[in-house]
């Protein structure tokens, strides 16, 4: 009795989902990020630094608008949510570190020195955390547009990002109850 009443993780197979969904989150990360530093990023495509971040923000509007989907959907909304956030999370600050990195080498006077794509996620990341710590700046009227939009954006996700995907989990976890009382005790 005091055993289920303490264990706030539930049963053994829900710790046991539990884990394989962080796994799973951790993967998406690692995944994500590998492909930043391997995929080939350069002018080939021959569109401008704001077409690239216009279509990689609709990809990932289309991505978390389906994440949220399967929050809704899902038997563990809570898990769910922790996996859609391991991909939006990333998948956002990864765009605009392509777009730094891009814009840096199309022309040192879009910021303070020539960036790597590490320097361009060092930079996304102080951006994204409001930290800022001045040693690479946007100098050109272009790069400070575009490091603007993301600050904007970052409080956006931050405020009514976070927002939807709680909300969409408590919804899940609603509508989940509701599927659980309709099923009867004996199938618990």
């Amino acid at each position: 009795m005091v055993e289920t009443s303490t264990n706030f993780l539930g049963s053994r197979p829900e710790r046991r989902l539990i884990l394989v969904g962080l796994l799973r989150a951790m993967l998406t990360t690692a995944v994500l990020v590998a492909l930043y530093y391997t995929l080939p990023m350069n002018e080939a495509l021959h569109l401008s630094a704001v077409a690239r971040l216009a279509v990689g923000l609709i990809i990932f509007a289309g991505i978390t608008t389906w994440q949220i989907r399967a929050i809704l959907r899902s038997r563990y909304p809570g898990v769910r949510a922790v996996e859609a956030l391991a991909v939006a999370a990333p998948l956002f600050l990864l765009i605009f570190a392509s777009t730094y990195f891009l814009m840096s080498g199309g022309g040192s006077s879009n910021f303070s020195q020539s960036m790597t794509r590490t320097d361009a996620l060092y930079f996304t990341v102080t951006t994204f955390a409001t930290v800022g710590f001045g040693d690479i700046t946007a100098t050109s009227q272009l790069a400070r547009l575009i490091v603007t939009f993301q600050m904007i954006l970052d409080l956006a996700i931050l405020g009514l990002g976070l927002r939807a995907f709680l909300g969409a989990v408590q919804m899940g976890r609603q509508r989940q109850a509701t599927a659980d009382d309709q099923s009867g005790p004996s199938n618990q």
